[in-house]
């Protein structure tokens, strides 16, 4: 199989291979890297303005990331039902899917968008520290609404591409809006090429026109490959109607997953807050390299998961089933283990890396090395266990694990460890790894159950 094919096994071959997860796993890991990665340019660009720029985009970013995180949850939900469809190799099924996704997606952008038309600027003027700020975030936030409708787009074409295993075509997509969105932003933010000088508002432009280019990559690359579905006739569940409904339920337990666990990290953020000043500092240096290094081991098992679904829709025997999930899962260890390499390094090199941080600070991060090196492997196994079970459907019982995990245990075992034992913040980061230690039987139980290759994915 190449990534821009659908999974096919090759002659002679008993099961798909991890060589075909890593095949799917790698562009979509390169892709995330690279999406967190800009971040940190937009910040570096803006930064120059001064702190009163960069904090009103902070707060504009903070506000349109709840909306950014909305359609990216539901993208990954129609990623698993288009890995499904393309595994059934049903046209109908197909096009239902990539129907369906994109006008949740649209539905989602524009309800958010209409949320920050009504009550942005409220919001923006209760937690602005000033004024000034107020304005430019409003500003920005103005702008960044064609984003929001871009990115409602653009999310929906790369998850198809991706549950139909082309990887690399939303890879390459991002590779050519990236050097787009940082030269508009240097022009439009600084005033060059004779343009005025949009300051902050200059970097929600530069973000709008790449956004606007990924997606006419992505619908003109789909367009050649994927036209003939717009010749296609009929539904899956016979009238759209009836089939958006029945994606909608498949997509909400994910959506409500991501929700939940957004929440649960900003309420375990501002406990974190009332650490020392140099325990807070190094759990606030920490958390990024977590999520970053992270993406390796979860791109890994959603790609795994995009194969199970593929697996499912061609009704493999379980046997087939079987031998391909043992070999992700033993994928799944490499990668933990690179992630705890990758963590290991950030430890170890604290002093090097933040000269200017009090020694304080450095020897915590120093601390934190023992738990970052045990941490992927329950994450990475769960991961595992988590995007196969979604793969087969069973969405609301992975839905359940984790919204308990975080408002059961991690949330209040967090407030318990900082606000009333005054815990370092070595033990306050194990919190994490106990997490996944609370998640790992539910999980794994359920899996060695067995009923997810019983799935028929008929509904």
């Amino acid at each position: 199989m190449t990534s821009d094919e659908p999974l096919a096994m090759k002659a002679g071959a008993r099961y798909p291979s991890a060589r075909q997860v890593l095949t799917l796993a790698w562009p979509m890991t390169l892709k995330a890297i690279m999406l967190h990665g800009t971040v940190v340019i937009d910040a570096y660009l803006v930064a120059g303005l001064g702190e009163m720029s960069l904090a009103a985009m902070g707060l504009a970013a903070a506000i349109a990331g709840f909306v950014l995180g909305a359609i990216l949850a539901f993208a990954n939900a129609m990623q698993i039902r288009t890995a499904q469809a393309a595994g059934s190799g049903d046209p109908v099924y197909l096009k239902s899917s990539l129907a369906a996704g994109l006008t949740i997606n649209l539905m989602v952008g524009a309800t958010g968008l209409a949320a920050i038309t009504v009550s942005g600027d409220w919001i923006v003027a209760a937690m602005a520290p000033s004024i000034e700020v107020a304005g430019l975030a409003t500003q920005y936030l103005s702008i960044f609404s064609f984003v929001i409708i871009g990115e409602a787009i653009g999310q929906c074409l790369s998850s198809y591409l991706n549950g139909c295993g082309r990887t690399r075509l939303p890879l390459y997509s991002f590779c050519l809006s990236l050097p787009v969105n940082v030269a508009a932003s240097i022009v439009l933010i600084h005033g060059y090429l004779g343009l005025p000088a949009f300051g902050v508002g200059g970097a929600a432009m530069g973000s709008a026109i790449a956004v606007a280019v990924q997606v006419a990559f992505l619908a003109i690359s789909m367009k050649r490959t994927d036209g003939y579905l717009l010749r296609v006739s009929g539904w899956r569940q016979v009238r759209f109607g009836p089939t958006l409904k029945r994606h909608l339920a498949f997509s909400l337990p994910i959506a409500a997953t991501f929700f939940s666990a957004t929440f649960a990290t900003h309420v375990c953020t501002l406990i974190y807050a009332k650490l020392s000043l140099n325990d807070f500092a190094a759990m606030t240096l920490i958390a990024p390299w977590i999520m970053v290094t992270g993406t390796i081991g979860m791109q890994w098992a959603q790609a795994a998961g995009i194969i199970v679904a593929q697996l499912l829709g061609q009704r493999q025997p379980e046997e087939v089933l079987d031998a391909f999930l043992s070999s992700a899962w033993r994928g799944a260890f490499v990668a933990a283990g690179l992630v705890s390499v990758l963590l290991a390094g950030v430890c170890l090199s604290a002093n090097a890396l933040y000269q200017d941080l009090g020694i304080e600070t450095r020897a915590t991060l120093l601390a934190f090395l023992p738990i970052l090196l045990f941490l992927p492997f329950p994450k990475g196994s769960n991961a595992i266990c988590g995007n196969t079970l979604r793969a087969s459907g069973d969405t609301i019982y992975v839905m359940h694990i984790f919204v308990w995990s975080q408002w059961l245990f991690r949330v209040p075992a967090t407030a318990l460890a900082v606000v009333w034992l005054d815990l370092p913040a070595e033990w306050v980061l194990s919190i994490l790894l106990l997490e996944e230690l609370v998640k790992f039987p539910a999980f794994h139980r359920r899996l060695y159950k067995g009923w997810w290759k019983q799935a028929t994915l008929s509904e």
